[in-house]
């Protein structure tokens, strides 16, 4: 049956849309009609007053734990979490157990989210067993459907290597999604070096190590004409380093994530093994340099880095505790909060980075309602206050920080092609 989503704010910045308007999804589950007062016969109406219409979100940066880690999130659970965070499309990372190094693994992500409650893309890994030893068949793992290469939670080391694998990206048409940090200077820290990290007598992490491996990442993408995506950019620094680059024209993009514009490393008070993540929480300089960056158009797009971990893992001593926070179901309040209601992004500006970014970086169906295209679509309510229930999530895990904080603008429902 067709569907007449009727009355709500149709925002979609890639047609320049902005306006209260019907729009009309097909039985073939594409957009058929965008316009005041449609009507249709044998049509499903949903009732949008009040509710933004916006292209579906896209998150291209998410711990999904398939395979191998399904005790903290499985393919239901984890598309489940998208769905009820506003998500019609998520990317899932290569640090998996197995790690996604090799086609068949590919294959079978892609066959378990055949009809899932969201899109799932896939990033391979740039090494077999992430070990940064010998290259993964990169060419296999496009053929099998991999949107880009990537090494996160487990960044190259050594140079040479990077630059042979940025090479055959850029053979392979393919982007390099980077973790950039130099493991020599993190070593065992556990959160951001600071003031706070030395009130709670706990190991920090140089900002250093994040600012050096972006660099080094960006030079190599000059050096090979690779397209560079850095992820989860935390630091000042970084995004400076990003700034600079693309003045000079290099073939990089970046992402950060809503921790790093609405957390502080004061989060972490009171041995808050929730709050620990990599990269860390930050300071309130690097937050400001974060939303500079996102308003100049240095940092291209909001991702989560959905990161589920198990109870009894984050139950333990800070030290101790996995690094990694849920970020699907609470995203799209973060970015309202912190971002829409003070007035530093428009509604029509955070849909670009969490819809039509990732769809134009990553080369992804979606990110615009373009006649024709295939209805994937967020309703949201961008005025709903609703506070923070870990217990109510859809996600399999817990490990929020955010647990009781109350939030602005709440997911209504998704469509996925018409779904």
């Amino acid at each position: 049956m067709e569907k007449l989503l009727k009355g709500g704010r149709v925002i979609d910045p890639a047609n320049g849309r902005d306006e209260i308007a019907d729009l009309l999804v097909g039985d073939d589950g594409t957009i058929k009609a965008i316009g005041a007062n449609l009507t249709a016969a044998d049509t499903e109406v949903i009732d949008c007053a009040g509710y933004v219409v916006s292209p579906g979100l896209i998150d291209i940066h998410v711990h999904l734990r398939v395979p191998g880690q399904e005790y903290k999130e499985d393919m239901a659970t984890g598309t489940a979490a998208a769905k009820n965070g506003g998500f019609t499309a998520i990317a899932c990372q290569p640090n998996t157990s197995p790690p996604i190094d090799h086609s068949s693994i590919v294959k079978d992500i892609l066959a378990q989210a055949e009809g899932a409650d969201a899109r799932v893309y896939v990033v391979g890994a740039v090494s077999k067993g992430l070990k940064n030893e010998e290259l993964a068949e990169m060419s296999e793992l496009k053929d099998a459907g991999v949107i880009g290469i990537g090494d996160d939670a487990y960044p190259v080391y050594e140079s040479g290597f990077l630059r042979r694998a940025m090479e055959y990206c850029k053979m392979l048409d393919l982007p390099y999604v980077a973790h950039c940090e130099d493991k020599d200077i993190t070593t065992d820290g556990v959160m951001n070096e600071g003031y706070v990290s030395t009130v709670l007598g706990l190991k920090g992490i140089n900002r250093a190590a994040e600012n050096i491996g972006t660099a080094r990442n960006i030079i190599l993408a000059e050096t090979t004409g690779c397209h560079l995506h850095v992820l989860h950019v935390s630091t000042k620094e970084s995004v400076e380093i990003v700034r600079h680059a693309k003045s000079l024209g290099a073939p990089v993009t970046a992402e950060t994530c809503p921790q790093y514009f609405a957390l502080t490393d004061e989060a972490c008070y009171g041995y808050n093994t929730n709050a620990k993540m990599s990269p860390s929480l930050r300071t309130k300089e690097d937050q400001e340099a974060i939303v500079a960056g996102l308003i100049d158009g240095t940092l291209d797009l909001i991702a989560t880095d959905h990161a589920p971990h198990a109870p009894h893992e984050k139950e333990q001593e800070f030290a101790r505790a996995p690094f990694g926070m849920l970020g699907l179901e609470t995203s799209l309040g973060l970015v309202i909060t912190h971002l829409v209601k003070p007035g530093i992004l428009t509604l029509s500006q955070v849909i670009e980075k969490m819809s039509v970014a990732p769809a134009k970086i990553f080369k992804l169906p979606g990110g615009s309602l373009t006649i024709g295209a295939p209805a994937d679509i967020t309703i949201f309510d961008p005025d709903a206050e609703w506070t923070v229930d870990v217990n109510a999530f859809k996600s399999k895990s817990r490990n929020s920080v955010l647990h009781g904080v109350t939030l602005t603008g709440k997911p209504i429902a998704t469509l996925v092609g018409g779904r």
